[in-house]
């Protein structure tokens, strides 16, 4: 009942958060930690710099509350001490002398917030809430700049389709979801690897935590490291990689293949170890992360080559999913070409065209080398010309088709081949074509079975 309040009153950040205190007075550290733990995840206390540092040495903590004045050197001095190594949270300076050179000082060090003693519960409470509720910000600023500036940041949604393929994936999508199994999403271009992964992230405990893509192939090999573990520079400035924005959600690394030999190696210590240490700095950082891995490449070959790392392959290789191609869920063109239309219409503010059976049959027809992707892109460039390319475009007349081409003995043939696969059970052929089983009982009546 009291996280549920502090939820309310200081932000749901504050009931997520652990917070280690620093302070060698008895007193004052029973007092923040009995106000602050009905309402915080965790929180620790240290009597001393040094006690803390041990304790840093083998947690995380999203906030430090520091007294400034303590035996042997101030909190200041300890935290530039810890900025060498590698100091990982936000910090609340709490002391009893507040001159101007200290707050200045307190600043340059890169504390959050500054409050004076005696200070009262509902203040620190409040110091503690804008401090959680200010980082949470710089993270979501952070992965927002990031998801924008990715390469196919448009290509966001969900796994759509009914076919048998696309079914059979996403109950093997469920089964994944409550574990912490790594997955590596193989398939061609352009086959949803990511919204996959995505749809994984949705279905799992980790849904409401960040999910962060990187493409492995769209940074430059001398900045990968930096852009996952993050960095402490000259100046001893923390700057949080990837790694370190997305704990406690999903990170999906694609085209892996693409790694760089360093990188694997990296890598594969944090898979073991689920730590990982910034570029720069001493301390490591344990991690709460579920992985998902994607390529496009033959990893197996990779290895056989030399270009990929066995070990690491292995590790990430624990589920193997592999994606169908478009040309093998043809059934579900419709449904996407139908979504992408309207899309494109409303975010391009432009009219739709007319998807009429010629055009959907010459869609259904056609082999889709580049899978969704190339139906995506080709149905934004006909909404931007006001045309299909002449290959694909239709009055809607098919009487110069075949008649076994029409679109709706595609459907047919397509229900029978699924009944096939269930031995006739028309219930079970409903199930894995996602409609009731009157609509087959009412198709088969149609064509005489």
């Amino acid at each position: 009942m009291m996280q549920a309040a502090a939820k309310d009153e200081y932000g749901e950040n504050l009931a997520g958060a652990s917070i280690l205190v620093i302070d060698d007075e008895p007193g004052m550290r029973n007092f923040l930690t009995k106000i602050l733990t009905p309402r915080c995840k965790r929180v620790e206390q240290a009597a001393s710099p040094d006690e803390a540092t041990r304790i840093l040495d083998q947690a995380h903590f999203d906030l430090v509350i520091l007294d400034n004045i303590m035996p042997g050197r101030t909190g200041l001095e300890w935290l530039r001490e810890q900025g060498k190594v590698g100091f990982f949270a936000d910090t609340i300076l709490i002391t009893a002398y507040a001159d101007l050179e200290t707050a200045i000082t307190a600043l340059r060090t890169g504390v959050a917030d500054f409050v004076l003693k005696p200070f009262r519960a509902n203040q620190i409470l409040n110091a503690v809430a804008r401090a959680l509720d200010r980082k949470y910000l710089r993270r979501e600023n952070y992965l927002l700049k990031h998801e924008l500036s990715a390469e196919g940041s448009a290509m966001r949604g969900r796994l759509l389709g009914k076919s048998v393929a696309i079914e059979k994936t996403r109950e093997i999508l469920h089964r994944l979801a409550p574990l912490p199994t790594p997955v590596l999403f193989t398939g061609a271009s352009g086959t949803g690897k990511e919204i996959a992964a995505r749809t994984l992230h949705s279905m799992s405990d980790r849904a409401e935590q960040p999910f962060v893509a990187v493409n492995c192939a769209a940074v430059a090999p001398d900045r990968v490291g930096q852009e996952l573990f993050g960095l402490i520079d000259d100046q001893n400035i923390r700057k949080d990689g990837l790694f370190l924005h997305a704990d406690g959600g999903t990170l999906f690394l694609d085209e892996v293949a693409q790694m760089p030999d360093q990188v694997q190696a990296a890598l594969l210590r944090v898979l073991e170890e689920k730590r990982i240490r910034p570029v720069g700095a001493e301390r490591e950082i344990p991690l709460n992360l579920r992985f998902l891995f994607a390529t496009n490449a033959n990893l197996e070959q990779a290895v056989q080559e030399g270009r990929f790392r066995a070990d690491l392959y292995h590790r990430i290789n624990v589920f193997q999913l592999d994606m169908p191609n478009l040309s093998d869920r043809s059934e579900d063109i419709v449904e996407l070409a139908a979504l992408f239309m309207e899309q494109f219409s409303v975010s391009l503010g432009m009219p739709a065209l007319d998807l009429n059976e010629e055009t959907l049959l010459k869609f259904c027809r056609y082999d889709w080398p580049g899978n969704v992707r190339e139906l995506r892109n080709l149905i934004e460039r006909s909404v931007i010309l006001g045309e299909f390319p002449e290959e694909f475009s239709g009055s809607g007349n098919i009487s110069g088709v075949r008649a076994i081409e029409t679109l709706d003995l595609v459907t047919q043939r397509h229900i029978m081949h699924v009944l096939d696969t269930c031995d006739g059970n028309r219930a079970e052929a409903a199930r894995r074509l996602g409609v009731s089983r009157k609509t087959i009982d009412r198709k088969c009546a149609g064509w005489g079975l």
